[in-house]
């Protein structure tokens, strides 16, 4: 292998011989990549006075590197796209109402052609109705979580925690709720009820093998207890009387006890 002790010495030529000496295909040559390493080494240590003009390196002496091709931005998965197209709406929809809100308006806000609504939604209203969808599911994972925060068999504090959780849900998301629900004409789904008194009447059952209380049709029971809730909440938010947030929370919660035949205290 060629020394290369003598590198500053020699000049930037000397290096400039090596370096063909060890040079190759992929900048290793026969001495492979610790030769070009010496290589480096020993031109790195050469002084500012030891290289003329003279010694400028030739254009031919080092091989570019290859230029990798720019990468293209990632797609958005189609489960992406339909969520920002869904996102978008909702917020037009709170903005402007839905009657006032145009499929292009949808696009825009999206990002996204027009042309690209019509591959994940046939109308408007397939948009509010993905949007109830969404809106029960999210409602029922939230009940099912609260619920399951209380202690096993603690069946007054899960009742409690239905009662709390299930107003407070639907005032959070009032304006909301008004419009998938209410402000716009659309038939009423009974899946999307029954889906929202289902951790209800999940917890009834439950409650019932324990023998925590005596319900001889939990499904009636769970409808009965979530439209009453509902009722409520929604002459709350939209009655002449309004009330406060805790004191309905309160009534419910006593309610459901008493249909269960378990006392508050």
């Amino acid at each position: 292998m060629p020394a290369c002790d003598n590198a500053p010495a020699a000049g930037l030529p000397g290096c400039r011989r090596l370096w063909r000496s060890m040079r190759g295909d992929n900048y290793g040559g026969r001495f492979g990549s610790a030769g070009s390493s010496q290589w480096l080494k020993a031109c790195l240590s050469l002084k500012a006075e030891d290289i003329a003009v003279s010694d400028t390196i030739q254009s031919g002496d080092i091989s570019p590197m290859p230029q990798r091709p720019p990468t293209r931005p990632r797609a958005k998965s189609p489960e992406k796209r339909k969520d920002d197209l869904m996102n978008a709406a909702q917020r037009l929809f709170l903005e402007n109402g839905p009657a006032a809100t145009t499929i292009e308006q949808i696009a825009s806000a999206a990002d996204v052609a027009k042309g690209t609504f019509y591959v994940y939604f046939a109308s408007k209203e397939d948009v509010l109705a993905a949007l109830s969808d969404r809106f029960v599911i999210q409602y029922v994972d939230m009940l099912r979580a609260t619920i399951s925060k209380s202690p096993s068999r603690d069946w007054k504090g899960k009742i409690a925690a239905w009662a709390k959780s299930g107003v407070t849900g639907l005032l959070d998301a009032g304006p909301l709720a008004e419009i998938l629900f209410h402000a716009h004409q659309q038939p009423v789904d009974w899946n999307r009820h029954n889906a929202m008194a289902a951790p209800l009447e999940e917890l009834l059952r439950a409650g019932s093998s324990d023998g925590a209380w005596s319900i001889g049709d939990p499904h009636f029971t769970a409808t009965f207890l979530f439209s009453g809730l509902h009722g409520v909440v929604d002459d709350a938010l939209f009655g002449a009387t309004p009330i406060n947030r805790n004191e309905l929370v309160r009534r419910v919660r006593v309610l459901a006890l008493r249909v269960v035949a378990l006392d508050e205290e």
